[in-house]
C-alpha cells in the first residue's frame, strides 16, 4: 500500500510542475490574447477534470487513508462538486480583482505576474486553512452550525449590498494601502513588471506590488467563504485540497478569459448568493439529513446557467432600448 506521504509528495510535485509550466511555457512572453486565454482556460479545466481519474485510482487501490469511507465513485463526485463550488464562488473574486487592477492602473500585460504570485500565496494559505478546517469538522461537531450560519449571513449580506448597489471600497483608500504608503514608500509609477524599483536613490514598492498585496488579502477573505463551503461537501482533506487548488490554478486564465466580459455577466453575483445560501442550509442539515451530491451539482449548474442567461438577456434588452 502506498503511504499517505508519498501521495501528498507526488501531488505537491505535480502542482509545482504545473506552476513552472505556466510561468516558463504558457507565459514566457507577456502577450495576452482572447484566443490564448481561451485555450489556457480549457487546458486548466481539462487538467482538473482529468485528475478525477487519478483520485478514482487512489481510492480504488486504497493508497491513502479513507476516514469517511468513500467509495471511488463518491470520492470523484465529491471532488467535482467541490471543484465547481470553488469555481462558482471565485466569480465574485474576479470582479474584485478587476477593480484592484483598475485602481492601481496595472496594464493587462503585467497583471499575470501579480496573479501568478498571488496564486502561490493562495495555495499556501488555503492549504493551512483546509488543514485547520478538516480538524475542526472532524473534532468539533457543532462547528458545522457556526459555518452554516456564517455562510447564510454572508449570502444575504452580499444580496443586500447588491440590491442597494453598495460599491466596494477603493483599494487605494484601504488601510493596507495607507500602511504600504507609509512603511514601503509605494511609488505612483510602474517600472515594467517589477515589484520594487529605485526612486530618488531609495528602494520603493511599485503599484504592481501594491495590487499583489491587496489581491492576497482579498483572497484570504474569500477563502473564509469558500473553505467552509467545500467542507460542506467533504471532510476528506485530499479531496478538499485537490478541488480547491485546481480551481485556484485555473483562476488566472479564467480572469483573463472573462476580463472584458465581467460586466456582461453582472447577474452571476445572484448565482453566488444562491450557491452560498444552499451550502449554508446544507451545513445546518448535515447531522439530520444527508443531501445527495447530485442535488448539489444541480443547484450549482442551474444557478450559474440562470445567472449567465439572465445577464445576456438583460444586455440584449438594453441594446434594443438604446435603438
Amino acid at each position: 500500500m502506498i503511504s499517505n506521504l508519498i501521495v501528498w509528495v507526488c501531488l505537491v510535485l505535480f502542482i509545482v510542475s504545473l506552476l513552472a509550466f505556466d510561468l516558463l511555457v504558457l507565459h514566457k512572453r507577456e502577450e495576452v490574447s482572447h484566443r490564448k486565454t481561451t485555450i489556457e482556460t480549457i487546458f486548466w479545466v481539462i487538467i482538473a477534470l482529468s485528475f478525477s481519474g487519478v483520485l478514482y485510482l487512489i481510492y480504488e487501490n486504497e493508497w491513502v487513508t479513507n476516514p469517511t469511507g468513500l467509495t471511488p465513485y463518491k470520492a470523484v463526485v465529491k471532488y467535482i462538486t467541490g471543484y465547481l463550488i470553488e469555481l462558482s464562488l471565485s466569480v465574485d473574486n474576479l470582479f474584485v480583482i478587476a477593480m484592484i487592477f483598475a485602481s492601481y492602473k496595472i496594464p493587462l500585460k503585467y497583471q499575470h505576474r501579480a496573479l501568478f504570485w498571488g496564486i502561490i500565496g493562495a495555495i499556501v494559505f488555503r492549504g493551512l486553512m483546509i488543514a485547520i478546517g478538516v480538524v475542526l469538522f472532524n473534532k468539533v461537531s457543532w462547528i458545522v452550525y457556526v459555518f452554516g450560519i456564517f455562510l447564510i449571513f454572508t449570502a444575504f449580506k452580499m444580496l443586500w449590498d447588491e440590491l442597494r448597489h453598495v460599491e466596494e471600497e477603493n483599494p487605494k483608500d484601504s488601510a493596507v494601502n495607507q500602511f504600504m504608503q507609509k512603511h514601503l514608500k509605494l511609488s505612483k509609477t510602474l517600472d515594467g513588471k517589477k515589484f520594487f524599483t529605485i526612486e530618488n536613490g531609495k528602494k520603493v514598492a511599485t503599484p504592481l506590488f501594491g495590487a499583489l498585496v491587496i489581491i492576497e488579502l482579498t483572497d484570504l477573505l474569500f477563502a473564509l467563504d469558500s473553505i467552509p463551503a467545500i467542507l460542506a461537501i467533504s471532510h476528506d482533506s485530499l479531496i478538499v485540497f485537490c478541488a480547491t487548488i485546481f480551481a485556484t490554478l485555473g483562476l488566472r486564465s479564467m480572469y483573463f478569459f472573462l476580463a472584458n466580459m465581467l460586466e456582461r455577466f453582472r447577474y452571476l453575483k445572484y448565482s453566488v448568493f444562491a450557491i452560498l445560501l444552499y451550502i449554508g442550509v446544507k451545513l445546518m442539515l448535515m447531522h439530520t439529513y444527508e443531501i445527495p451530491e447530485w442535488l448539489s451539482l444541480s443547484v450549482i449548474f442551474v444557478s450559474i446557467s440562470l445567472g449567465v442567461l439572465v445577464s445576456l438577456k438583460k444586455e440584449k434588452i438594453e441594446k434594443i432600448e438604446k435603438f
